[in-house]
């Protein structure tokens, strides 16, 4: 069990750099989508609820898989000979996507909570239309979509643990090859728990605190 606390360790790297890349890549791209469900163009609302409807409808694990494998049979196409994508960018990359689908969700719901009155108030005063979303409704919609949005960090957490499927030296894939290298899954297992029970328990504490600071006045207890 102790030859493993290296590999431990440098799968724990993954698993973190996994989360924040996915989140960051993932909150980019959903508020994006959030800010284009409102847009007046039909075709474009439409097309952004198709995605986060069909996100939101399929378990991550197949969107994983077909990521990996989908990104695969496509760079082999590409290159005319078989190429196989890095799991590590498969992996960002789907829960990229996952991520953005429940986080647009969220978003959307926080600028619909901003006050009509703001938008008009701005545009009488002459902002742009950049100017009234990065000024006026993002700020307010933040406090709004912080306790949704927090909870939904949690759960990526968990959920990079799927990405031991196709390959990648994370937490889970450690405990995956030392539980079946000596036999022992529970030791390797409980280990393996405990390293996500304490990766979520800083999370919600710092979650917390980033709660306090931001939330609207109104909402402080």
């Amino acid at each position: 069990m102790y030859a493993f606390v290296d590999q431990f360790l440098s799968g724990l790297k993954n698993t973190l750099l996994v989360f924040a890349l996915s989140c960051a890549f993932g909150t980019l791209l959903g508020l994006l989508i959030a800010v284009l469900r409102n847009s007046t163009r039909k075709s474009v609302s439409s097309c952004m609820r198709a995605y986060t409807g069909i996100i939101r409808g399929v378990p991550e694990l197949l969107i994983i898989l077909l990521t990996y494998f989908g990104g695969t049979a496509l760079l082999s196409a590409i290159a005319g000979g078989y190429i196989e994508i890095n799991a590590f960018a498969a992996g960002v990359a789907a829960l990229t996507v996952v991520f953005s689908g429940y986080a647009a969700e969220i978003f959307r719901g926080a600028i619909n909570a901003v006050a009509p009155g703001q938008r008009e108030a701005a545009a009488a005063l002459g902002l742009s239309n950049a100017q009234i979303w990065f000024l006026i409704i993002i700020p307010q919609m933040i406090p709004i979509a912080l306790p949704a949005f927090c909870n939904l960090c949690i759960s990526l957490i968990k959920d990079t643990s799927l990405i031991s499927v196709v390959g990648l030296t994370d937490v889970m894939r450690v405990a995956y090859i030392g539980a079946g290298s000596l036999r022992a899954p529970l030791p390797f297992y409980l280990a393996a728990s405990a390293i996500y029970l304490a990766l979520t328990s800083l999370s919600l504490l710092s979650f917390r605190l980033l709660e306090r600071r931001y939330s609207l006045p109104a909402m402080k207890g």
